[in-house]
């Protein structure tokens, strides 16, 4: 890669960057493409060079944010060799990590999904990941056939595992200010609530 092509791409994913950090802290709608040109110092005909509308820069920022995560979700997922407990371990492991990395991701989720949500779903369109979904839904479904694990509408996993997992992110504030004991951090009640998660999810999985 030249010198200039280096420049180009270093600047697109400080683009990136600061678009992801607008978008999370304010959603799609108050996000605005000056306030992105001015946290990365350029201008506003320098921005639409890389990105011409918002909707564009949200589709980048977005699929930067999917592409990053699902490669490492569906390693653990279709390891249908080790057990259900010890996936399901590994995977709120991965998520913690992310979520920690990231942790306004789960409310702009939320926001964005009450704000447009065919907006969102289109954005997922074209990011071509339902051929990840669509491999989670089968291995899941065979292993429900198999016996491997319970029979339970694949509705009833996703509303548990993710309500479980995301509530702790999106009501962060309340629970620092009203539920944290003395000496604790956030990191340590989410340490507290992990085998929580995983509990309820074997509980709902598990044929024993």
């Amino acid at each position: 890669m030249s010198d200039e092509n280096n420049t180009q791409h270093n600047l697109e994913e400080r683009i990136l960057e600061a678009a992801k950090s607008v978008f999370m802290e304010k959603g799609y709608t108050d996000a605005s493409m000056s306030e992105i040109a001015e946290r990365v110092g350029i201008n506003r005909p320098g921005l639409h060079y890389y990105f011409r509308t918002k909707d564009k820069m949200f589709h980048a920022v977005f699929g930067m944010i999917v592409e990053s995560i699902i490669p490492k979700f569906q390693d653990i997922l279709l390891q249908k060799d080790i057990p259900v407990a010890q996936r399901i371990e590994l995977l709120v492991n991965a998520y913690y990590q992310m979520l920690q990395e990231n942790p306004s991701l789960p409310l702009f989720i939320v926001r964005e999904i009450n704000r447009d949500a065919d907006f969102l779903v289109d954005t997922f369109s074209q990011l071509n990941v339902e051929p990840f979904f669509g491999k989670l839904r089968q291995s899941l479904q065979e292993e429900m056939a198999s016996g491997k694990i319970r029979q339970v509408p694949l509705r009833v996993v996703f509303f548990t595992f993710y309500s479980a997992l995301i509530f702790p992110f999106i009501s962060r504030n309340l629970v620092t200010r009203l539920m944290m004991e003395k000496d604790e951090t956030f990191e340590t009640i989410l340490e507290q609530w992990k085998p929580c998660i995983i509990r309820q999810m074997v509980n709902l999985l598990s044929m024993k």
